[in-house]
């Protein structure tokens, strides 16, 4: 990774940012996975559901770095993520039987899917976090001094690495 400090928190929007569908109008419950198939759950009509090629090795890195040191509470980093879906149960169903490729499963947490702006807002500690999301709207998080980053075809290596040093940049520059 190109920083070797992460903010204390990454969010992740999840349609079109993690996925390439919008879980509450194109996919119909309840979904299921076929053996331990990595990175691929399928709806009730056995349409595959899958991450971003690049996501699970994004996550990967989050991990890696996370649990480099430990001791120090400091360099802890929370992967969450939130979603204005209008169904919520069917993406948490969905991120529970995603299995992410190795090298590890990640043991990502996660926050309920909600408004962007409301999760931040409660979570009061923005400064710190970085939030990774393929609508614009959603940049309003940048007044409670949250990082937005913009994701407009899908989280890739780039766009993650380019939204670490935007970060990085913000926090240097306040």
């Amino acid at each position: 990774m190109c920083s070797t400090r992460l903010p204390k928190l990454i969010a992740f929007d999840l349609d079109y940012t993690l996925w390439d569908l919008w879980i509450d109008t194109h996919v119909d419950g309840p979904l299921h996975r076929k053996a331990q198939r990595v990175n691929e759950v399928l709806d009730r009509n056995d349409h595959p559901i899958s991450f971003y090629r690049d996501v699970a090795d994004i996550f990967h890195k989050i991990r890696a770095h996370r649990f480099a040191d430990e001791g120090d509470a400091e360099d802890k980093v929370v992967i969450a993520v939130c979603s204005r879906t209008h169904a919520p149960d069917l993406a948490r169903q969905c991120l529970n039987l995603l299995l992410v490729p190795p090298p590890h499963n990640s043991e990502a947490e996660t926050a309920p899917p909600t408004a962007a702006i409301t999760f931040f807002d409660e979570l009061e500690i923005y400064p710190g976090n970085a939030f990774f999301d393929d609508e614009r709207r959603n940049g309003e998080v940048e007044k409670l001094g949250v990082t937005f980053i913009h994701v407009p075809t899908g989280l890739n290596h780039k766009i993650f690495e380019d939204g670490l040093e935007r970060w990085q940049k913000r926090r240097s520059d306040s």
